[in-house]
């Protein structure tokens, strides 16, 4: 971690008629001396951890911000000395270097949200699978019980969703079951991602320049 500055992180002591305190996670202080030595040192190990970890995520706001400025500059000459944009279906765009070993990604992706003709949907897949009873297959059943199910969030499964859209199945109350499914569909929001990549030849496959924490 020492190729990175820290940014300082408040120890948590408080001094109160010149003796050392701690506030502990419900309020309360606790004199230091009676704090075990193993809460301390974890204590100090969180913080310490914690003044790397703000810095790292400063530094990769301003990436982000300094890459789409960049970027927005690149466009702008584009712009004005051509006449042309960079761009893609909904937005995506590529960058590469001359030399073609790296590249630079803008990608737009889509939040969408479900509508109440997914209701609908929901009535007519149960009349089809009641009727079909024994004859629908098990992993059918299971797809659209994950699919109309909410998460803890209260969240419809999308991916689930998009999967019943994928199965082919000719019963026309299905099909318009599909149908209600994809009318309910709706966009309510987009977010834009940039991603680095680069490879050792013209010849070498993609690899991902990692900036995530979870992925790295």
């Amino acid at each position: 971690m020492s190729e990175h500055r820290p940014l300082p992180i408040p120890d948590g002591r408080v001094s109160v008629a010149g003796k050392d305190y701690m506030p502990d996670a419900k309020g309360k202080l606790v004199p230091v001396e009676l704090i075990e030595a193993a809460a301390l040192l974890e204590d100090e190990t969180v913080r310490k951890i914690a003044g790397y970890g703000v810095a790292l995520s400063e530094q990769v706001a301003r990436f982000k911000g300094n890459t789409f400025a960049d970027l927005g500059d690149f466009e702008a000459v584009l712009a004005q000395e051509y006449g042309a944009t960079k761009g893609g279906a909904k937005g995506n765009k590529t960058f590469l270097s001359f030399d073609g070993l790296w590249k630079v990604t803008v990608q737009v992706a889509d939040h969408i949200d479900f509508g109440p003709q997914l209701q609908i949907a929901k009535e007519l897949v149960d009349e089809c699978l009641n009727e079909w009873a024994a004859e629908a297959r098990a992993e059918i059943r299971a797809i659209v019980t994950r699919a109309f199910n909410t998460d803890k969030a209260g969240q419809i499964n999308r991916s689930e969703i998009f999967m019943l859209l994928r199965l082919e199945i000719e019963d026309a109350r299905w099909k318009e079951a599909m149908r209600a499914i994809r009318d309910a569909m709706r966009v309510v929001g987009s977010k834009t991602y940039v991603r680095l990549y680069r490879r050792e030849t013209p010849e070498a496959p993609w690899q991902a320049v990692t900036i995530d924490l979870a992925k790295a």
